[in-house]
């Protein structure tokens, strides 16, 4: 395995210790940590062990993305071909005088995948599962001075997960400092039960060797509750206080209000503690006669399921990244999410609360029978319990969340004994959270559906992976039921949901996926006769590397399907799109899979295919449309399903479609031939990063003719350079079978486009971004 050396020359590798303490509680420590790849299982967390020559990097951190895809990697498919094995992080904390009475954690939002967490060459903590967030107490390890921080994390167990992981640190770190009384990890949790009335549990803990009289107060907005507490040296109590809001605004996916919890922890008038938790005023009620409620309003869950992983950055979850990924969402018209197979990162879940996006946070993927070889399967029995309070206490407070679930497609559900670990799990989260609903993704694969009646029983809502057809007669059999379709296929989206429109009892449905994502390697694909054949889970299929099932693509580009489904759930969304299909035999004989869709595109350049027949599609919300091409009449059709078809012989120009009521035309939109490549443009998300090393934005490249028109068959090789203030974290395109990694600054576009991600450095100053290609002018850009 080897990385280009260019890619990290010039980085400094001089240690720096921190003073803890400097930010008060809650302390990121991304920046300054060491990194090697290294299977030594011990020798690295020795204090004197010489790491000089070690990469110097700020998490998050994914190494498996920085190495080229190869189909001999141990992760195969499941994990884009990318390469796995175990990695060692150092990192110099220190610990000043004041500091000597105080209480020290060290928290890791998720590291990939078995984690052991050294402290001056003394285990402290391990974590065997890389998707829970969890806490380790360094408190008994430290001693004044500096104190050497290793932590190791071994993700060389293949297979593991079904699709892309990542391997290492790929979400924050954060030293946590307290008072040995203190509000205990994730130990607010905050209920709106009415609109005006923020119902406040704080869990207080005394490890002091003393008694403690304490009092908690809680603020919201401007107005508090107090209540006293007298703890016992090893004593936890939960404070239950209530803050009520006259006019409160609440949350919604339309109008998503968020509040500010302050918990301040005093002992004799002076302040030991304080923590501040965002939550949202939001009710939820659910029922097979009315559907779903957010805060009294009906929702119809126009869903999206998604992996973890930001495509071309693999699975570092950087907090820009993470807000990218659910504004693309909430963009192509989504209102909900399913955080497929695993629990997201906090940064997500905040976005989340912030844009309106509906959340079904998840725990597992299964449960004691196996899907790969190492599993969770192997942990579940000793680890279930703790893992999902991790993702139950951590994710509590967010109003995005509307859902648990604690499972998907259990190979174990035809067996009756999985009602009982279903009633255990789905008990827990009741047991925790009272105001949630709870669901588990059911799927059939060949058996009676009907014998999952049992199961189904154990959940609020249940989920319906692919079986959505059967509700009619599910309704019939259990009038109370709730029912949503948890994972659906992209080309079955107008049926499902004229399901959820047609029956209150189904509230919903999430396709697979919302954005295409790295690993299950070619699902959702299209291949051309003579390509290696098949569905994703027949056989390898590199260098298919990533999915191909969202609507949304690698680049943050909506395909056409993302329009079609968007109309059919908004209706004050857009209401007039275009597309063409490629006509069969024009590039090979078509072949699609069962989670893909026919190849569609917003072009019309199909050079070669002059004088021969060729689709176009218009989605419309207008009950007739007419398409045009060069101001020539092509026809007149009424949609069906919100859709109509044209069928003519290629020829370049300008396509016209235009939206009719009443014979009126209320909308038109055009598709025009671009001519030849010319230069390139580069859009950001943003014009200004934050100086915190961290901050990111999104730079789409796209390859344009002389009058500023995509050239949808553009593949230009091209050179991204960036300099200044920032650098450049990664590069690609959309197109999966491209082995060309992501990590260097040469990548080619795909279809007229590419995608750069740019990362502050930390330093202050201008960023300049260029990129070029032989015969094309530049294009440059400014932050």
């Amino acid at each position: 395995m080897k990385m280009l050396k260019s890619f990290f020359a010039g980085i400094a590798l001089a240690s720096i210790a921190l003073p803890m303490g400097a930010a008060g509680r809650d302390l990121l420590i991304n920046d300054d940590w060491r990194f090697s790849l290294s299977s030594d299982s011990i020798a690295p967390s020795a204090v004197d062990f010489n790491d000089n020559d070690w990469r110097r990097l700020t998490l998050p951190h994914d190494w498996s993305v920085e190495f080229p895809f190869d189909r001999d990697n141990s992760s195969g498919n499941d994990g884009a071909y990318l390469p796995t094995g175990c990695g060692w992080y150092r990192r110099v904390l220190n610990v000043t005088p004041q500091q000597a009475d105080r209480k020290m954690q060290l928290y890791f939002e998720g590291a990939y995948m078995k984690t052991d967490v050294y402290v001056n060459g003394q285990l402290a903590g391990s974590n065997p599962y890389g998707y829970s967030s969890f806490f380790v107490d360094i408190t008994p390890f430290l001693h004044q001075g500096d104190n050497t921080i290793a932590v190791r994390v071994d993700n060389s167990m293949q297979k593991n997960c079904r699709w892309y992981s990542g391997s290492g640190i790929f979400r924050n770190v954060r030293l946590m400092e307290t008072d040995k009384a203190h509000v205990g990890n994730w130990g607010v949790s905050i209920f709106t039960p009415y609109l005006t009335t923020a119902d406040i549990k704080t869990r207080i803990v005394n490890e002091s060797d003393r008694r403690r009289n304490l009092t908690v107060t809680a603020t919201v907005d401007g107005r508090s509750a107090s209540g006293e507490c007298s703890i016992m040296p090893g004593e936890s109590k939960e404070i239950a206080l209530t803050v009520s809001l006259p006019d409160v605004k609440p949350w919604t996916p339309d109008t998503p209000s968020l509040y500010t919890a302050d918990i301040e922890l005093t002992e004799d008038g002076k302040k030991i503690d304080s923590v501040s938790e965002r939550f949202g005023f939001r009710t939820i009620e659910w029922s097979a006669a009315e559907g779903l409620k957010i805060s009294g309003q009906p929702v119809l869950l126009n869903g999206g399921c998604a992996h973890h992983d930001n495509g071309i950055l693999g699975a570092a979850a950087y907090d820009a990244a993470e807000r990218y990924r659910a504004s693309l969402m909430k963009k192509a018209g989504f209102n909900a999410v399913r955080t497929s197979h695993n629990v997201p990162s906090e940064a997500f879940l905040d976005a989340c609360d912030e844009l309106g996006l509906l959340v079904i946070d998840e725990a597992f993927d299964g449960w004691r029978d196996a899907k790969n070889s190492h599993d969770y399967h192997e942990l579940f029995d000793a680890g279930w319990q703790k893992d999902l309070d991790a993702m139950l206490l951590r994710d509590m407070n967010h109003p995005s969340i509307f859902c648990w679930s604690v499972g998907n497609e259990v190979i174990e559900r035809d067996r009756i004994e999985v009602v009982k670990t279903a009633r255990d799990l789905a008990g827990r989260c009741r047991q925790l959270d009272p105001s949630r609903p709870v669901t588990s993704a059911l799927a059939n694969w060949g058996k009676d559906w009907r014998t999952y009646d049992p199961l189904a029983e154990a959940f609020d809502i249940v989920g319906y992976n692919y079986m959505i057809h059967n509700s009619e007669s599910d309704h019939e059999r259990d009038p109370q039921r709730v029912m949503m379709q948890t994972e659906s296929y992209p080309n079955d989206a107008w049926s499902n949901f004229r399901k959820a429109k047609d029956n209150p009892y189904i509230v919903g449905d999430f396709v697979w996926t919302a954005i295409d994502y790295l690993g299950e390697s070619g699902i959702g694909r299209w291949y051309y006769e003579g390509d290696v054949p098949g569905e994703h889970f027949e056989r390898p299929l590199y260098p298919w590397h990533a999915s191909y099932c969202g609507d949304i693509d690698l680049t943050g580009l909506r395909k056409p399907v993302s329009h079609y489904r968007s109309m059919l759930w908004n209706e004050d969304g857009e209401h007039l799109y275009m597309a063409v299909r490629e006509p069969d035999g024009y590039a090979g004989v078509v072949r699609t899979t069962s989670w893909g869709t026919w190849p569609t595109f917003e072009s019309w350049n199909w050079p070669g295919h002059e004088g021969k027949d060729i689709e176009v599609e218009v989605y419309s919300h207008y009950p007739q449309v007419r398409l045009y091409l060069d101001d020539t009449l092509i026809g007149e059709k009424q949609t069906a399903e919100m859709k109509a078809s044209f069928t003519l012989p290629y020829k370049p120009g300008t396509l016209r479609a235009e939206g009719l009521s009443d014979g009126a035309v209320q909308e038109s939109t055009t598709l025009k031939t671009a001519g030849r490549p010319v230069a390139i443009r580069l859009t950001a998300d943003r014009d200004t990063l934050l100086r915190d090393g961290s901050d990111m934005a999104f730079v789409v490249i796209e390859i344009v003719d002389a009058e500023g028109n995509v050239v949808p068959v553009a593949d230009n090789q091209l050179e991204v350079s960036v300099s200044g203030a920032a650098i450049l974290k990664g590069l690609g395109n959309a197109d999966i079978k491209d082995e060309d990694p992501y990590f260097d600054g040469r990548h080619k576009a795909w279809k007229g486009r590419a995608l750069a991600a740019v990362q502050s450095n930390g330093r202050k100053g201008k960023v300049a971004v260029t990129v070029t290609s032989p015969g094309l002018k530049s294009g440059k850009l400014r932050f």
